[in-house]
């Protein structure tokens, strides 16, 4: 691995580092590169503005690893207001949640019956709910919530790491399901015995999954692709792929982060592809930020330039 991006991952732990940098103006500026604020307005906003360049949204609100049974359901609430507000304001945008923020730590029970709401939420509204995956010490019991929610409602997503080494496994195990399936690289620090240290490795099993999702059957099935990557050569390799398979531009979609390569994602929604951008906010940024850092660290001359300019 990447030895700054060790260190960056090391950092995201890091309370005394975390204490410094919130209190950073330099740092604040820093993070408007990569989320428009830490309220819901603002999120709001910057939805509204993707959506007038023809891109939906996810949204997230950051914060994991809860341990108080009433801030799992004032996440709760905060979300079922998401909703509301999401179709209030005719957008095109859906919500993206951490079991962990749902109090999986706390009740797993617990957990269930939140996630179960506000699937249900979404699906009065129109949209589907995504799962996010966590560290690989959630990794069991993500699934297990994923294949639970598939017994009630279709319009559940889950999110897959390809860098993890038993990925393949486990989306073979969900294929009877026909899945939603939204593929990353993986962006949490894991030793190389469950995680590929080599790019090459990683991006050949993101590729791996999409045609796995594309073949016929998966499709048959009702399988679905969200492509989460902002590498311009493994764009291209899955263009090529999708178009090899028969694919349809408007059967999958890309997931890029706010703020990450602007004008590639608009190119690829005026090519007519389904794109979304992922509008993270909250005052829990911390942790987030650093793995954003770690999966490109050439963003640290980002963090650099602002700090002399500020």
């Amino acid at each position: 691995m990447n030895p700054m991006r060790t260190l960056l991952l090391a950092g995201s732990h890091n309370a005394w580092l975390q204490r410094q940098a919130t209190n950073r103006r330099f740092v604040k500026l820093a993070v408007r590169r990569f989320m428009p604020g830490e309220t819901l307005d603002e999120a709001l906003v910057a939805a509204g503005e993707q959506n007038r360049l023809g891109i939906g949204v996810t949204l997230t609100h950051l914060g994991e690893n809860l341990r108080d049974k009433s801030e799992a359901d004032a996440v709760l609430t905060h979300y079922r207001g998401v909703l509301d507000r999401i179709r209030g304001a005719n957008l095109i945008a859906e919500v993206s949640v951490k079991p962990t923020q749902l109090g999986l730590d706390i009740d797993p029970a617990m957990c269930t019956e939140h996630t179960r709401t506000l699937a249900e939420a979404a699906r009065v509204h129109g949209s589907r709910l995504w799962i996010d995956m966590e560290g690989t010490s959630y990794t069991d019991s993500t699934l297990a919530l994923y294949r639970k929610m598939r017994e009630t409602h279709t319009n559940v997503g889950l999110c897959l790491q390809a860098y993890l080494r038993r990925t393949r496994a486990d989306l073979e195990s969900l294929m009877p399901l026909g899945p939603a399936i939204r593929i990353v690289k993986g962006a949490y620090a894991e030793p190389a015995e469950l995680a590929f240290p080599d790019k090459r490795e990683v991006d050949d099993n993101f590729l791996w999954m999409a045609e796995r999702l594309w073949s016929k059957p998966a499709r048959a099935q009702g399988a679905w692709a969200t492509l989460g990557t902002h590498d311009g050569l493994l764009v291209g390799r899955l263009e090529s792929t999708a178009l090899q398979l028969g694919i349809g531009a408007k059967d999958y979609e890309y997931a890029m982060l706010y703020g990450i390569q602007r004008g590639e994602q608009q190119r690829l929604a005026k090519a007519g592809r389904n794109v979304r951008v992922l509008i993270s906010y909250g005052v829990h940024w911390f942790p987030w930020y650093m793995r954003r850092l770690a999966e490109r660290p050439a963003n640290l001359l980002f963090v650099a330039k602002s700090m002399f300019s500020g």
